[in-house]
């Protein structure tokens, strides 16, 4: 029985097989970026994990291809890079706040954990 009352979204999609073609070039670009920097973090892990000297190195190194690697699942996966400016600060600007703002409790209340021993020396 056929029914007439399903819309056919399929129709409005106006994909051409180019624009599929587009689409999938994209995909597999962000996928081998993804990819290059997650054998990166591995690889500074495995070979500067037992060095001293390099921690602070790592770790800045660490955190900065780890947002890489969230700017490019957000704006590509997450299809926020094809919507407008505004809306993108509007989705992305709480959770940097909030990130930034979880960073500044662990630097206060870690600083606190190390000086309560000056405050109560019984």
């Amino acid at each position: 029985m056929l029914r007439d009352d399903i819309i056919e979204y399929s129709l409005d999609a106006h994909h051409s097989e180019e624009e599929g073609i587009k689409l999938r070039k994209k995909i597999w670009f962000v996928f081998w970026i993804l990819l290059v920097v997650t054998v990166v973090e591995v690889s500074l892990g495995l070979m500067f994990s037992r060095v001293p000297a390099m921690q602070t190195f790592l770790f800045i190194t660490f955190i900065t291809l780890t947002v890489v690697k969230a700017y490019y699942i957000v704006m590509s996966y997450m299809h926020l890079g094809d919507e407008a400016k505004a809306f993108r600060l509007t989705v992305l600007g709480p959770f940097i706040f909030f990130i930034l703002y979880l960073i500044f409790i662990a630097l206060v209340e870690a600083t606190y954990l190390f000086r309560i021993d000056k405050m109560f020396p019984f």
